[in-house]
């Protein structure tokens, strides 16, 4: 039995071309950490990142699950250098031509612990450029969609003057236009109403396991713009075996963004049940959980903790991926009985995120969206 175990630790070192026959055995884990180690030091691979290179993201979360922290170290020091990326990063000539995007980025955030500092600062505005060319995109859809939910959610037929929505009560009155005077007599007033004292809070848990690195920088951009909404309260919450609340952070999403560690395992109940701690009003409360739903620990007390938090009058939303790819592969089994509890999980792309959000503010049923978006869940 030793001298087996001596051979399999030998043709992981060796690798795959030590063993042509394949006679040497390997378990399920062990393949999987032979495939960490040729896809580094085995196979050829261009220097350079961003979207040429999709699956280092996933490559650099594998290497977590299947070896221990010095040995995580080492590996990535070790991409580091074969990819190519410290000496990209340390050319202002060559930053000039990199156009960031978001597989660029998770790759760096992911790379952050062994990055010299020079390195990390250059990283930096990188990540920065990227986190401003997105908030461009998104920042006014997703306000204008809160928003206009908020005002009509609270929306009164009898307003005071200062209350009254005067785009609203225009429209509404249109047919009373009165030629001779050139003007609109309102038959009927629309007004915003009197705010309610209960602020919409929304908690987002985000899994930030190495196949969602592009749901976290998603994620964090579109948290740190809700946090900037009076309107509504905000908690960031990212995990993979443990969780970190980030909410203190949503101020700057590239301080978030480094602050999140990409890669790693998951643990789903830990983060809903972190999240029970947070709510004092479940029926103004939407909890949006983004993850594959690989869940590493129980999946029964996962699934009795979504149940939990549903009965508790919440909106409860999964998404399998917030980012424009879609869903990545993920727990089929889960999905299905979540799917049973009356919460279908499906991929959210950035540009349907402010509209679903808007649609759980007025308590819209989750599949009467869905079929007006036209997206189709399996389960």
């Amino acid at each position: 039995m030793e001298n087996t175990n001596l051979l399999r630790k030998w043709r992981l070192i060796l690798g795959n071309q030590s063993d042509p026959e394949q006679e040497v055995g390997l378990d399920e884990a062990e393949l999987g950490m032979d495939g960490v180690l040729e896809a580094l030091y085995d196979s050829d691979r261009d220097r350079g990142l961003g979207s040429s290179s999709p699956h280092v993201n996933r490559w650099l979360g594998d290497i977590r699950t299947y070896f221990p922290a010095p040995a995580v170290q080492l590996l990535q020091k070790d991409a580091l250098e074969r990819l190519g990326l410290e000496e990209m990063l340390l050319e202002p000539e060559l930053l000039e031509t990199i156009e960031p995007d978001v597989d660029l980025v998770s790759t760096l955030l992911s790379l952050q612990q062994v990055m010299p500092s020079r390195t990390r600062e250059t990283a930096r505005e990188v990540v920065r450029a990227l986190v401003e060319k997105l908030e461009k995109q998104l920042r006014n859809p997703l306000q204008e969609a809160i928003k206009g939910s908020l005002n009509r959610a609270v929306r009164n037929r009898r307003p005071r003057l200062q209350e009254i929505d005067w785009h609203a009560t225009i429209r509404a009155n249109l047919k009373h236009y009165q030629h001779e005077y050139k003007t609109i007599i309102p038959e009927r007033l629309i007004g915003h109403g009197r705010r309610s004292q209960k602020l919409k809070h929304v908690i987002l848990l985000v899994d930030q396991s190495g196949s969602m690195a592009s749901s976290v920088v998603y994620s964090s951009i579109i948290g740190s713009i809700m946090a900037s909404l009076r309107s509504i309260r905000t908690h960031m919450v990212v995990f993979d075996t443990s969780v970190v609340d980030l909410t203190e952070k949503l101020d700057d999403p590239v301080d978030l963004l480094f602050a999140a560690q990409l890669g790693g395992g998951t643990h789903i109940n830990r983060a809903l049940q972190y999240a029970q701690q947070l709510i004092t009003n479940p029926l103004d409360t939407i909890v949006v959980l983004i993850s594959d739903l690989m869940e590493g620990g129980p999946e029964n007390q996962m699934l009795r903790t979504v149940q939990q938090l549903q009965q508790s009058g919440l909106q409860f939303y999964s998404l399998l991926a917030l980012n424009d790819r879609g869903a990545p592969a993920f727990d089929h089994k889960i999905a299905a009985k979540m799917a049973g509890m009356g919460i279908p999980s499906f991929a959210c792309t950035p540009e349907h995120f402010p509209d679903l959000m808007a649609s759980a503010i007025r308590k819209e049923a989750i599949h009467n969206w869905l079929g007006r978006k036209g997206i189709v869940t399996k389960y």
